[in-house]
Protein backbone atom coordinates (compact mmCIF):
# COMPACT_ATOMS: atom_id res chain seq x y z
CA UNK A 1 0.00 0.00 0.00
CA UNK A 2 2.79 2.38 0.82
CA UNK A 3 4.22 1.77 -2.83
CA UNK A 4 1.07 2.72 -4.01
CA UNK A 5 0.47 5.85 -2.37
CA UNK A 6 4.08 6.98 -3.42
CA UNK A 7 3.45 5.94 -6.59
CA UNK A 8 0.26 8.08 -6.83
CA UNK A 9 2.11 11.45 -5.45
CA UNK A 10 4.75 10.93 -7.26
CA UNK A 11 2.59 11.13 -10.95
CA UNK A 12 0.60 13.75 -9.06
CA UNK A 13 3.78 15.91 -8.53
CA UNK A 14 5.30 14.82 -12.81
CA UNK A 15 1.97 16.36 -13.58
CA UNK A 16 1.86 19.84 -11.35
CA UNK A 17 5.70 19.90 -12.74
CA UNK A 18 4.17 20.00 -16.53
CA UNK A 19 1.62 22.45 -15.29
CA UNK A 20 3.73 24.97 -13.56
CA UNK A 21 6.39 25.01 -16.28
CA UNK A 22 3.69 25.48 -18.76
CA UNK A 23 2.34 28.37 -17.00
CA UNK A 24 5.77 30.29 -16.21
CA UNK A 25 6.27 29.63 -19.85
CA UNK A 26 2.89 31.24 -21.04
CA UNK A 27 3.23 34.03 -18.65
CA UNK A 28 6.91 34.86 -19.48
CA UNK A 29 5.70 34.90 -23.33
CA UNK A 30 2.83 37.11 -22.44
CA UNK A 31 5.12 39.49 -20.85
CA UNK A 32 7.51 39.40 -24.10
CA UNK A 33 4.70 40.37 -26.06
CA UNK A 34 3.64 43.34 -24.25
CA UNK A 35 7.28 44.88 -23.58
CA UNK A 36 8.57 44.20 -27.21
CA UNK A 37 11.40 42.61 -26.53
CA UNK A 38 13.14 39.40 -24.68
CA UNK A 39 12.81 39.47 -21.07
CA UNK A 40 16.91 39.62 -19.93
CA UNK A 41 18.06 40.07 -16.30
CA UNK A 42 20.13 42.81 -17.24
CA UNK A 43 17.10 45.30 -17.38
CA UNK A 44 15.79 44.31 -14.51
CA UNK A 45 17.05 45.87 -11.09
CA UNK A 46 16.77 43.96 -7.93
CA UNK A 47 13.24 43.03 -6.72
CA UNK A 48 11.68 44.48 -10.22
CA UNK A 49 11.33 41.75 -12.19
CA UNK A 50 8.43 39.65 -9.71
CA UNK A 51 6.17 42.86 -9.73
CA UNK A 52 5.95 43.19 -13.61
CA UNK A 53 5.73 38.72 -13.94
CA UNK A 54 3.04 38.10 -11.55
CA UNK A 55 0.48 40.45 -13.34
CA UNK A 56 0.71 37.58 -16.08
CA UNK A 57 -0.99 35.28 -13.53
CA UNK A 58 -3.76 34.82 -11.30
CA UNK A 59 -2.91 35.25 -8.23
CA UNK A 60 -4.12 35.29 -4.21
CA UNK A 61 -1.34 36.69 -2.85
CA UNK A 62 1.36 38.48 -3.97
CA UNK A 63 4.44 40.05 -2.40
CA UNK A 64 7.67 41.92 -4.01
CA UNK A 65 9.66 41.21 -1.03
CA UNK A 66 9.76 37.56 0.82
CA UNK A 67 6.57 37.27 3.19
CA UNK A 68 4.11 34.77 2.11
CA UNK A 69 6.82 32.18 3.55
CA UNK A 70 9.91 33.60 5.43
CA UNK A 71 12.70 32.02 7.48
CA UNK A 72 13.85 31.82 10.71
CA UNK A 73 17.67 32.54 11.76
CA UNK A 74 19.60 29.81 11.67
CA UNK A 75 21.00 28.80 14.58
CA UNK A 76 20.01 32.30 16.01
CA UNK A 77 22.09 34.20 14.45
CA UNK A 78 20.89 37.32 13.23
CA UNK A 79 24.35 38.88 11.42
CA UNK A 80 23.47 35.72 8.47
CA UNK A 81 22.80 37.70 4.96
CA UNK A 82 20.05 35.06 4.79
CA UNK A 83 17.53 32.64 6.72
CA UNK A 84 16.18 29.36 6.27
CA UNK A 85 13.29 28.08 5.12
CA UNK A 86 12.64 25.56 8.19
CA UNK A 87 9.59 23.47 6.35
CA UNK A 88 11.76 23.45 3.35
CA UNK A 89 14.42 20.59 2.91
CA UNK A 90 16.77 20.02 0.01
CA UNK A 91 17.42 17.46 -2.29
CA UNK A 92 19.44 14.84 0.00
CA UNK A 93 16.66 15.91 2.81
CA UNK A 94 20.04 16.87 4.77
CA UNK A 95 19.68 20.27 6.00
CA UNK A 96 16.95 22.81 5.34
CA UNK A 97 16.86 25.18 2.57
CA UNK A 98 18.23 28.93 2.45
CA UNK A 99 16.29 31.83 1.81
CA UNK A 100 18.96 33.74 -0.13
CA UNK A 101 17.56 31.99 -3.80
CA UNK A 102 13.62 33.18 -2.97
CA UNK A 103 14.05 36.30 -1.81
CA UNK A 104 12.89 38.72 -4.03
CA UNK A 105 10.07 38.36 -4.74
CA UNK A 106 6.65 35.62 -4.09
CA UNK A 107 3.15 34.68 -5.14
CA UNK A 108 1.02 32.23 -4.48
CA UNK A 109 -1.18 31.06 -7.44
CA UNK A 110 -5.02 30.66 -7.46
CA UNK A 111 -4.50 26.55 -7.84
CA UNK A 112 -1.81 27.22 -4.40
CA UNK A 113 1.18 27.10 -6.25
CA UNK A 114 3.80 29.19 -5.06
CA UNK A 115 6.08 30.80 -7.53
CA UNK A 116 9.68 32.28 -5.60
CA UNK A 117 11.77 34.80 -7.69
CA UNK A 118 15.86 35.54 -7.59
CA UNK A 119 16.66 39.23 -9.14
CA UNK A 120 19.72 40.54 -7.43
CA UNK A 121 21.74 43.54 -7.81
CA UNK A 122 24.75 42.04 -8.64
CA UNK A 123 26.69 40.59 -12.00
CA UNK A 124 26.35 38.19 -12.90
CA UNK A 125 22.68 39.34 -13.45
CA UNK A 126 20.29 36.45 -13.13
CA UNK A 127 16.84 35.51 -12.74
CA UNK A 128 15.61 31.93 -10.94
CA UNK A 129 11.62 30.98 -11.04
CA UNK A 130 11.09 28.58 -8.27
CA UNK A 131 7.61 27.33 -8.12
CA UNK A 132 6.30 25.02 -5.88
CA UNK A 133 3.89 23.14 -7.61
CA UNK A 134 1.54 22.35 -4.37
CA UNK A 135 2.04 24.82 -2.66
CA UNK A 136 4.18 25.25 1.07
CA UNK A 137 1.65 23.42 2.89
CA UNK A 138 1.78 20.26 1.06
CA UNK A 139 4.15 17.74 1.76
CA UNK A 140 7.15 16.86 0.45
CA UNK A 141 8.49 20.38 0.61
CA UNK A 142 11.43 19.07 -1.40
CA UNK A 143 13.96 20.63 -3.46
CA UNK A 144 13.59 18.16 -7.14
CA UNK A 145 10.69 16.88 -5.86
CA UNK A 146 7.75 19.48 -5.38
CA UNK A 147 10.32 22.47 -5.56
CA UNK A 148 11.88 23.11 -9.06
CA UNK A 149 13.76 25.65 -10.59
CA UNK A 150 14.44 27.76 -13.45
CA UNK A 151 16.52 30.49 -15.28
CA UNK A 152 16.02 33.51 -17.37
CA UNK A 153 19.22 33.32 -19.23
CA UNK A 154 21.25 36.28 -20.61
CA UNK A 155 19.98 36.42 -23.64
CA UNK A 156 16.17 35.96 -22.53
CA UNK A 157 15.52 31.93 -22.76
CA UNK A 158 13.94 30.07 -19.98
CA UNK A 159 15.42 27.04 -19.14
CA UNK A 160 15.03 24.24 -16.63
CA UNK A 161 17.63 24.30 -14.57
CA UNK A 162 20.05 21.71 -14.96
CA UNK A 163 20.40 21.90 -18.44
CA UNK A 164 23.39 22.89 -20.40
CA UNK A 165 23.49 27.51 -20.70
CA UNK A 166 22.51 27.35 -16.77
CA UNK A 167 24.31 28.28 -13.73
CA UNK A 168 24.13 24.92 -12.04
CA UNK A 169 24.52 21.74 -13.92
CA UNK A 170 26.61 19.88 -11.76
CA UNK A 171 24.44 16.55 -10.98
CA UNK A 172 26.27 15.15 -8.54
CA UNK A 173 26.05 18.53 -6.53
CA UNK A 174 23.01 20.07 -7.02
CA UNK A 175 20.44 16.74 -7.84
CA UNK A 176 21.87 13.89 -5.50
CA UNK A 177 20.69 12.08 -2.68
CA UNK A 178 23.98 12.28 -1.40
CA UNK A 179 25.17 15.58 -1.91
CA UNK A 180 24.96 17.78 1.18
CA UNK A 181 25.43 21.09 -1.30
CA UNK A 182 23.43 23.83 0.62
CA UNK A 183 21.75 23.96 -2.68
CA UNK A 184 21.38 20.63 -3.79
CA UNK A 185 17.82 19.56 -5.69
CA UNK A 186 18.50 23.02 -7.73
CA UNK A 187 19.58 21.40 -10.81
CA UNK A 188 17.04 19.07 -10.42
CA UNK A 189 14.64 20.56 -12.85
CA UNK A 190 16.37 19.61 -16.28
CA UNK A 191 16.13 15.91 -15.19
CA UNK A 192 12.89 15.76 -13.70
CA UNK A 193 11.08 16.90 -17.15
CA UNK A 194 13.76 14.85 -19.73
CA UNK A 195 13.96 11.67 -17.52
CA UNK A 196 10.85 9.36 -17.65
CA UNK A 197 11.92 7.30 -14.60
CA UNK A 198 13.14 10.50 -12.49
CA UNK A 199 10.13 10.23 -10.27
CA UNK A 200 9.69 6.64 -10.54
CA UNK A 201 12.81 6.27 -8.73
CA UNK A 202 11.70 8.82 -6.30
CA UNK A 203 12.54 8.30 -2.42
Amino acid sequence: MPALINNSQNKELQSALNKGYSEISQALEFMKSDIGEDVCPINYPARTFAPEYSKYFNTLKSEKNAGIISGSNEDGDINLNYKVFDNYKTYSKSQSVKTDIFDDGQFLLSDGALVLIENPNKEPYRIFITIDVNGPNKKPNVWGRDLFTFEITQNGKLLPMGMDGTTYTDMDKYCSKNSNERINGIACTAKALSDPNFFKTMY
